[in-house]
């Protein structure tokens, strides 16, 4: 049952009024049972968006949730309320609200399907279906841009407007934009900040030459971006400013010698984001708690990580697990294209790395330290 799920949920309260909505739901499986959050985005803006917090007594298939915890949401900042303030606002837009009143919620799921029903106390009756995240299923976004090779693509690059995309490399060309924390199977954001990030932090306060300030956003940014580049699953993705960059990291890791032998349909993939547009069309929080779905740039600072400024890198942050299908939809609603993609040859890949070398661009002037240097030099002398 871990993982996102998204769905529709109907429900008829005590005033036999019917109030539907769409849901997100975010499970993490523990040893004994699952536990997560779920956020009830109303269509009747008369009622308030819903955050529920809640734990299985097992992992059965059919299942009872005892009691989950419901709380509506502050419209004025997209957060669960939390401050006597909070509620004052959330009743002077919606009236008195009681969310003491819920029973249990009863469940079953299967590997494609989630369905909760409920009865309240008083009296509403709701029910809500999901259908699981498809994030681990091949990429659906194919090339549109007449760009078959290496030179087509530096043509291509050289006449975008400079800072206005950002580009991400991956050698593997069918695999969907994904996070690597939603790639580890998990998806409660909630839990992930309250105890992973807490015990990452006190453990590496250690190591870092700067004391990181958890409570500053730009500071919190950083650690993200810091313990990302350090290989800890994070809700970030790595991009880059540079075109170049995004290549190398694309072909990187692949021996020359597999290049050589590659079918011509193998292909590495750039993806193409115009950040500046995105960044017009949607004002998105950089909270990672943030109950609604959200894809948001993020240009963190560099606190002991001098890998960032080579890199000419930037991250982008986000609660969704399939980051392709939000973005197809986000585009057919707005009628614009954010996200391109390029596929190169993995033949190629020689001639493109010494290229890059030529540019100044390698693993020692991308991984300034021992691991760099050492694999620059592996490139040269090996992988002839």
């Amino acid at each position: 049952m871990k993982g996102q799920w998204l769905g529709k949920f109907t429900e008829v309260n005590s005033s036999g009024i019917n109030i539907t909505g769409s849901a997100i739901i975010n499970i993490d499986e523990m040893p004994t049972h699952y536990q997560g959050v779920a956020t009830l985005m109303q269509d009747d803006q008369r009622f308030p968006d819903i955050y529920v917090y809640f734990t299985t007594e097992d992992k059965n298939k059919i299942f009872i949730i005892k009691q989950p915890g419901a709380l509506p949401i502050n419209p004025e900042n997209g957060m669960p309320v939390g401050t006597p303030d909070d509620w004052e606002k959330v009743k002077q837009r919606y009236g008195t609200l009681n969310f003491s009143n819920q029973k249990d919620v009863e469940g079953i799921w299967d590997e494609d399907k989630l369905i909760l029903k409920w009865v309240s106390q008083s009296g509403a009756k709701g029910q809500c279906e999901f259908a699981k995240s498809r994030a681990s299923e091949p990429s659906e976004y194919k090339p549109t841009l007449n760009v078959n090779n290496w030179n087509e693509y530096k043509c291509h690059v050289n006449k975008l407007e400079v800072r206005r995309f950002i580009f991400r490399g991956q050698k593997n060309n069918t695999q969907r934009l994904r996070t690597a924390f939603h790639r580890t199977g998990r998806s409660d954001l909630n839990k992930y900040e309250i105890e992973d990030i807490q015990t990452l932090h006190r453990h590496l306060s250690a190591r870092t030459r700067h004391l990181i300030n958890l409570e500053n956003p730009l500071e919190n940014g950083a650690f993200y971006n810091l313990v990302q580049h350090h290989g800890y699953p994070t809700p970030l993705l790595d991009w880059t400013y540079s075109p170049y960059v995004a290549v190398f990291f694309a072909y990187r890791g692949i021996n020359n010698s597999d290049a050589i032998n590659a079918k011509e349909t193998e292909k590495v993939r750039i993806f193409i984001f115009n950040q500046k547009q995105w960044q017009f069309d949607f004002n998105h929080k950089r909270v990672i708690r943030y109950p609604y779905p959200y894809f948001a740039i993020l240009e963190a600072l560099a606190i002991d990580n001098e890998r960032m400024i080579p890199q000419q890198a930037v991250s982008t942050v986000t609660n969704i697990d399939d980051i392709e299908n939000y973005m197809k939809r986000q585009e057919s609603e707005k009628n614009t294209e954010y996200l391109t993609v390029i596929d190169l040859p993995l033949k190629e890949r020689a001639n493109v790395m010494r290229e890059l070398s030529y540019m100044g661009i390698t693993a020692g002037s991308l991984f300034p330290g021992l691991d760099g240097a050492c694999e620059e030099l592996k490139e040269r002398f090996f992988e002839i």
